[in-house]
């Protein structure tokens, strides 16, 4: 603290406190400690309203995927395939993509004109495979990826090493009772278990650890035909994405704390738990077993 002096009229001198211009160490540090405090308790409210606006594009994603398998069913009477196989690129006749059980690419090519994408569909195979779309990533797990490793297609798109821009989302199921099914295509008459209750899309389970690097289920990309990059099965519950060794074992699951999202075939939107009975998932996800299901 400083200390000033004042000269009176009659001479006498007194001191004068000048106001204190700054924090003490100790006052400072008190400060600090009250910050941090209430930013440790705003913190896990923050982190929770960002994962609840990433969980909601995600379920606006899955709306708009939904929309464009009924777009498909409307402008061609069925819905998208599965297609033939991993090692089989999008194909193409006088440079027109095929349709229907001609399409050797599955779902995630195929419904491409109806997510405002047409030019890439159009554009031919390479461009088709390695052109990520925004659409097909949950912004809880990753923004939009992919990876280069060498074209294993059959016969060659161009030789070499390809890039293959991935996807967050499969189909149902490797059952092949669900709406996407390998080489034939589903009418919208087959599914005799109604529309509102039967599982079309979900979000898929991943290796967080091995994010952008090739691996089994996560490597050939959106355009894959028939193959756990883009179908799941629905013989297990869904499980949460994890860190570790192997890869999603062809399941669904996803990076939300609470469950999946899934669209149906009225392209409604839907989060499933967990802890969803097996029973309950393989019913949602079969067309016709006469055994409708609704799950709240």
């Amino acid at each position: 603290m400083r200390i000033g002096v004042r000269i009176f009229k009659n001479g006498s001198i007194r001191g004068l406190k000048r106001r204190r211009l700054a924090f003490t160490l100790v006052e400072l540090l008190v400060v600090i400690a009250i910050i941090g405090l209430l930013v440790s308790m705003l913190l896990p409210a923050v982190n929770a309203a960002r994962e609840s606006a990433r969980r909601t594009q995600c379920q606006n994603h899955l709306k708009q995927l939904g929309l464009a398998y009924l777009s498909h069913e409307s402008a061609l009477n069925h819905f998208p395939t599965g297609g033939w196989d991993w090692d089989q690129a999008p194909s193409y006749q006088g440079g027109n993509p095929h349709a229907g059980a001609k399409q050797r690419a599955g779902w995630g090519f195929q419904v491409l004109p109806y997510v405002e994408a047409s030019a890439v569909w159009a554009a031919g195979a390479e461009i088709a495979i390695k052109t990520p779309q925004a659409l097909f990533f949950c912004p809880s797990r990753r923004g939009p990826q992919t990876v280069f490793y060498t074209d294993n297609y059959d016969p060659p798109v161009r030789g070499g090493e390809l890039e293959h821009a991935l996807c967050d989302y499969a189909a149902s199921n490797r059952e092949g009772a669900g709406v996407t099914r390998r080489f034939a295509p589903v009418e919208s008459r087959q599914l005799e278990d109604g529309h509102s209750t039967t599982l079309m899309l979900g979000e898929k389970r991943l290796n967080l650890s091995d994010l952008g690097e090739p691996q089994d289920d996560d490597n050939e990309g959106y355009t894959a035909g028939w193959n756990s990059d883009t179908i799941r099965r629905i013989d297990q519950s869904p499980r949460p994405d994890f860190h570790g060794d192997g890869d999603g074992d062809g399941l669904f699951g996803s990076s939300h704390a609470a469950g999946i999202n899934t669209v149906w075939a009225d392209g409604s939107v839907h989060l499933i738990q967990y802890d969803i009975e097996v029973s309950v998932f393989e019913r949602l996800g079969v067309i016709d077993d006469g055994q409708p299901v609704e799950v709240q």
